[in-house]
C-alpha cells in the first residue's frame, strides 16, 4: 500500500529504504523497460476530458493510482510487417529519440495497449479512416488473444485489414522510474482523440475504475489527496489544463520536449531530497531515519 504524501501523490512506503541503499552503493538499478501509455481525450461542455483507469490495489506497481491506459513493449512490436500510416519510422525515430525498429515498437504498444486495456483502437482499413466499433464476440476475442500474447498486434492488423494510425498520436512527454525503484519504465506519453463512432471500456484486469474526467477535475482531486497518481499522471493532467479543445492539445504536441525525466536523489544536510528535475511539486525531504516531510 502507497503512502500519499503532498496530495495525492503515490509514495511507495520502501522508498526511503531504497532510496538509501542507492546513496550508499548497496542498490544497482535495474534497466527500465520500454514502454507507452496514451491520453484519450475528447470534447465537453467544460472543456476536454481524458479517460483514466484506477489501478487494483492489488497491483505490485502504483496499486490504487489512477493512470492512463498503457503498458510495456512487447518484443514483437518491432516487427517490420505492421501495416502503417502516417509519419514515416525514421520521422518517429526522430521525435522519439531512438532508432526505427524501437520508434514502431513505442507506437505500437501505444496503439495496442489502448486497445487491450481501454477497447479503443487507432487503426482502420485505409490510411484515412478509423474503425468504427470495436466491441463484440469477434473483436472480444481477438483482443484477448493480444492481451495472453497469443498473437502479434502485427498479425492482428493484418488479419483484420487494418492499417495502424500513426498520425492520430502525438507524442507528449517521457518519463523513467527512478533508479531506485524496482519496476522501472521508460514510458513515453501520447495524446489521442477517441475516434468518432468508438467508446472507452474497462477492459484492463489490472484495473477496478475507469473515469473520462477534465484534467482541471482530476487535478483538484489529487491536491485534495482523494485521487493518488504517480507524478508522471499529475504532471501531464496540469499541462493538458491549459487547452480548451482536444485539437489544440493535439497542435501542441510537435512542439512538446521530450527530454527524459528522471527523478534524481541527493544526500543533503543529514537527509535524502528526491526530485524531478523541472517539477519541483513533487519534492521529497527524506530524514536519514525516517518517512519523506
Amino acid at each position: 500500500m502507497a503512502n500519499a504524501q503532498a496530495g495525492g501523490q503515490w509514495y511507495p512506503p520502501e522508498w526511503p529504504d531504497r532510496i538509501r541503499a542507492l546513496a550508499d552503493g548497496t542498490l544497482t538499478p535495474v534497466a527500465p523497460r520500454r514502454a507507452a501509455t496514451v491520453m484519450l481525450l475528447k470534447d465537453t461542455g467544460d472543456g476536454p476530458a481524458v479517460h483514466m483507469l484506477r489501478r487494483r490495489t492489488s497491483m505490485a506497481f502504483a496499486g490504487g493510482a489512477y493512470a492512463y491506459p498503457g503498458g510495456g513493449v512487447d518484443p514483437r512490436d518491432d516487427d517490420r510487417h505492421v501495416r502503417w500510416a502516417g509519419p514515416a519510422r525514421a520521422w518517429w525515430a526522430g521525435r522519439l529519440g531512438v532508432d526505427e525498429a524501437g520508434a514502431q515498437a513505442i507506437v505500437c504498444a501505444a496503439v495496442r495497449e489502448t486497445y487491450e486495456e481501454a477497447g479503443v483502437l487507432l487503426a482502420g482499413p485505409t490510411p484515412g479512416s478509423v474503425v468504427g466499433d470495436t466491441t463484440g464476440e469477434d473483436w472480444e476475442a481477438d483482443r484477448a488473444a493480444l492481451v495472453a500474447r497469443e498473437t502479434s498486434f502485427a498479425e492482428f492488423l493484418d488479419r483484420r485489414g487494418l492499417v495502424l494510425r500513426s498520425d492520430l498520436l502525438g507524442a507528449w512527454t517521457r518519463w523513467i522510474t527512478p533508479e531506485f525503484e524496482p519496476r522501472r519504465y521508460d514510458t513515453w506519453f501520447f495524446v489521442a482523440a477517441l475516434p468518432e463512432g468508438q467508446r472507452t471500456r474497462n477492459a484492463s484486469t489490472e484495473a477496478d475504475r475507469t473515469v473520462w474526467i477534465t484534467p482541471r477535475e482530476a487535478a483538484a482531486a489529487y491536491d485534495r489527496g482523494e485521487l493518488l497518481m504517480m507524478p508522471p499522471t499529475i504532471a501531464t493532467l496540469r499541462q493538458l489544463a491549459a487547452y480548451g479543445t482536444v485539437a489544440r492539445a493535439l497542435d501542441a504536441a510537435p512542439a512538446r520536449d521530450l527530454t527524459p525525466v528522471l527523478a534524481t536523489a541527493r544526500l543533503e544536510e543529514g537527509e535524502v531530497v528526491l526530485s524531478w528535475p523541472g517539477h519541483d511539486e513533487f519534492t521529497q525531504h527524506i530524514p536519514t531515519g525516517g518517512a519523506p516531510v
